[in-house]
């Protein structure tokens, strides 16, 4: 097996590898939407991801695959749906991504427990700041992918409504700290 250490690699058949990371929208361990993590590692297998690992039960894959982003996108929600009988997002990046994601938090003196990228299938509209609605305090900023929020109260004391990232997902800078950390790993 060759070492992929969070980016692209060529396999012994010539094949190029990546580290990929899958964030679910809207997942849980009980309740609606529930998802048990072995549950997920088997669904990223069938759609054809190989070294799967999952962080934190809420929706966090690591994964490698000779697969392109918009593949396996395609195979993880078509296999989520069949399974949970709805349609759940999936936000896919490669683990290099994940790292710039980090590295641009525009918020790094922020406890990073308050500060959020949210994820989005593509650039965030030119108009996402212009129509937000309950911004009481919260800072934010346009990522390549992402919106970055700072809630300075905290996200449950926060009524922000981001129109533009309604179909996002959301992980802190905790999380993605760790997600990245552990592509680089794999």
């Amino acid at each position: 097996k060759p070492q992929i250490r969070g980016r692209a690699s060529r396999s012994s058949e010539g094949l190029s590898v990546a580290v990929y990371v899958a964030l679910l929208r809207a997942v849980n361990v009980v309740g609606a939407n529930k998802l048990p993590m072995p549950t997920l590692v088997e669904l990223c297998r069938d759609a054809g991801c190989e070294r799967v690992r999952t962080y934190i039960a809420s929706g966090n894959a690591l994964f490698t695959s000779r697969l392109g982003e918009r593949r396996i996108k395609a195979l993880l929600e078509e296999r989520l749906r069949a399974h949970l009988g709805k349609p759940i997002g999936v936000m896919v990046r490669t683990g290099a991504e994940i790292a710039s994601v980090l590295a641009a938090n525009p918020y790094p003196r922020h406890p990073p427990d308050r500060t959020v990228a949210i994820f989005l299938d593509g650039p965030p509209p030119s108009d996402t700041i212009a129509t937000l609605r309950g911004r009481k305090g919260e800072l934010l900023a346009l990522g390549a992918r992402e919106v970055y929020v700072m809630y300075r109260d905290g996200i449950a004391h926060s009524r922000l409504v981001i129109p533009a990232a309604q179909a996002g997902t959301a992980r802190n800078m905790n999380t993605i700290g760790r997600l990245a950390a552990m592509a680089d790993e794999m």
